[in-house]
């Protein structure tokens, strides 16, 4: 492995104007990377990406690399086409460091500060604000961190093992307190974060809410949606010959499950032609690679137990597609997956005073990622709607210093405890319980 990393490493031309650098979302400085790996500063190197990006273990995973940091490489512009491929880099500079990170809390602020939802853009914000001094809590309305990135994205391309090793290294070790199965909006609301102490929230909440086809058939106990099945794909029984509805990046993921589960055979199905495909390059080509087959220009109508009927679609001179009348056709399936898109949850912002969202159920926020109330700040899918983990990181990174800077705008309060002065209950010694049970 380091000395394929090394290889790929010396490929590097450290251009002087990077594109690679400008192609990242968050700007890694890929060159200086690169180079202090060479230079065996392996350390600095790991450093470097973590104080950049705290799900640098992350992202080297799961990044669409081929259209941000790799398809800047100017090396695609040679004849031979073959960009450095920074993914395998970072994941091993980013995975070796990672086992040498122990360092505890920063001293405290003294001030609170509370995130909703442990997403990419919610742990983003909790390890920047502990890293300047806040003492923050996590909100989480599942058992585990992660929120997409685990329940969301197949364990074969994000091993649940790094979200874990995550939550020891930058959560545990730096005081960062997690409070799972607590969904904000139901029984504790926000009111009651800021009636705690909290100074500022932060609103990570994902899209957990599957958008439906509104088509007959998708109550049958054959199908399934896709969050829902990428949450917990063994719960489902589809049976060995399913169809994918989509095209998109979550629909392969999708699929490429649905082959690891024993299904022999996948098919998905998209309204458009196949130049609608949203999904990236590398993950349609491994999801071709394993079997996985494609119909275009079929609109589903409706689901059956034993599978589903389409009508085709044409393309007008406008680039829109309509369906055909009369053009229905049923194609045997076991089981179906409707992977189209998924929206938000409203209990946080129906139970939320103040709170002001766009007809999509998103939330409004400032440039600087405050909403519409005082102290309450949102960013990733909520705000923005369903996008990649290194993007989330890179608006979370804007939002904690607004964060930051609110908190520290604020008059400095002194509250009187008034259970200050009560007796404290003595907890008996060993020496007193052993007597009284003789």
């Amino acid at each position: 492995m380091a000395l394929h990393v090394l290889d790929e490493a010396n490929r590097c031309l450290g251009c002087k104007k990077p594109l690679c650098q400008q192609g990242c979302p968050i700007h890694t400085n890929i060159p200086e990377v690169i180079r202090l790996l060479k230079a065996n500063q392996m350390d600095e190197a790991g450093r470097m990406l973590f104080e950049n990006n705290p799900l640098t273990t992350v992202c080297a995973l799961v990044c669409n690399h081929e259209n941000q940091c790799e398809g800047h490489c100017v090396r695609n512009r040679m004849p031979s086409h073959d960009p450095v491929h920074f993914s395998i880099i970072e994941d091993y500079i980013s995975t070796t460091y990672a086992n040498k990170m122990t360092a505890g809390p920063a001293p405290k602020n003294g001030m609170k500060a509370a995130v909703v939802g442990s997403g990419p853009a919610g742990l983003t914000i909790a390890v920047l604000l502990a890293r300047w001094g806040y003492d923050v809590t996590i909100f989480d309305a599942r058992d585990k961190i992660g929120g997409v990135m685990r329940y969301g994205i197949p364990n074969y391309r994000l091993p649940d093992s790094v979200l874990d090793d995550f939550q020891y290294r930058h959560l545990e070790l730096k005081g960062i307190k997690v409070r799972p199965n607590t969904t904000i909006g139901k029984t504790i609301t926000i009111d009651d974060l800021f009636r705690d102490g909290y100074k500022s929230v932060f609103i990570g909440a994902g899209l957990w809410k599957a958008n439906a086809m509104h088509i007959k058939g998708e109550t049958l106990g054959n199908v399934a949606f896709g969050i829902d099945y990428l949450a917990n794909s063994k719960a489902f029984r589809l049976g060995s010959d399913i169809a994918v509805i989509g095209v998109g990046n979550s629909a392969m993921d999708c699929a490429r499950t649905a082959i690891r589960n024993g299904a022999r055979h996948v098919t998905c199905y998209a309204r458009r032609d196949e130049s609608c495909i949203s999904a990236s390059e590398y993950e349609v080509s491994y999801a071709k690679l394993e079997g996985v087959g494609f119909r275009f220009c079929k609109a589903p109508v409706e689901i059956r137990e034993n599978g589903l009927i389409c009508r085709d679609t044409v393309k007008g001179e406008d680039g829109r597609f309509t369906q055909v009348e009369g053009s229905e056709i049923f194609y045997p399936h076991t089981g179906v997956i409707v992977s189209v898109s998924q929206g938000s949850e409203s209990n946080l912002v129906k139970t939320t005073t103040g709170i002001e969202t766009n007809q999509k159920g998103l939330l409004t926020v400032s440039e600087d990622g405050s909403t519409t109330r005082e102290g309450v700040f949102a960013g990733g899918d909520a705000v923005m709607g369903a996008r990649t983990v290194v993007e989330a990181v890179a608006v979370a990174k804007k939002v904690a210093e607004s964060m930051d800077a609110y908190m520290k705008s604020l008059p400095a309060e002194e509250v009187a405890d008034p259970y200050a002065n009560i007796p404290v209950f003595q907890t008996p010694t060993s020496d007193v319980l052993a007597k009284q049970e003789i």
